[in-house]
């Protein structure tokens, strides 16, 4: 079972736009069989796990380990897990998490928070991150290897930096004037 890839979809949550039913089909990318089941209520309640899961990663970021377990213990209730074996022929077996409810949010939700636990469990919640950029604010999974990511992408980090670096400049010729 790939729990990265579950914990993943926690982070595709929290940062996908989710305004309206073709959002959430968009969110789900090839999962074809998951955007054909989707609907408006399913909308509704991603927004809502979306925002309880943004919480997760702002705890995490802040150290408020505790806070951010507790949280994600709530969600873990709210959504239960129930195992299951997939495959697409009988040489490829292999475990999924999946909704007890039979709602495509039920399904999505309840990996995304189960995956985002089990991160947790093995790297702790400062591994959870948001963006340091301010115009973006997206959460991310700090991978890298001294713990040190502050930003979701290179895009933001370049972004971040080369204003910082104007506004020193604009700072030290308003001081040599």
């Amino acid at each position: 079972m790939d729990f990265d890839a579950y914990a993943r979809t926690a982070v595709e949550l929290v940062n996908a736009p989710l305004e309206n039913l073709a959002d959430l089909r968009a969110l789900f990318g090839a999962r074809t069989w998951l955007a054909e089941r989707a609907t408006e209520k399913d909308v509704t309640i991603m927004r809502r796990a979306q925002k309880r899961l943004r919480e997760v990663f702002e705890l995490g970021t802040a150290g408020e380990d505790a806070r951010a377990v507790e949280a994600l213990n709530a969600l873990l209730v709210a959504h239960p897990v129930q195992p299951r074996i997939s495959g697409h022929d009988s040489s490829s077996w292999h475990m999924h998490v999946t909704g007890r409810g039979a709602s495509v949010s039920a399904e999505y939700i309840a990996g995304a928070v189960w995956g985002l636990s089990v991160w947790l469990c093995e790297h702790g919640s400062s591994r959870f991150g948001v963006c340091a950029d301010e115009r973006c604010r997206n959460v991310y999974l700090d991978t890298s290897s001294n713990a040190c990511r502050r930003f979701c992408s290179e895009r933001c980090a370049t972004r971040s930096h080369v204003a910082a670096h104007r506004a020193r400049k604009r700072a030290a010729a308003l001081q040599a004037v």
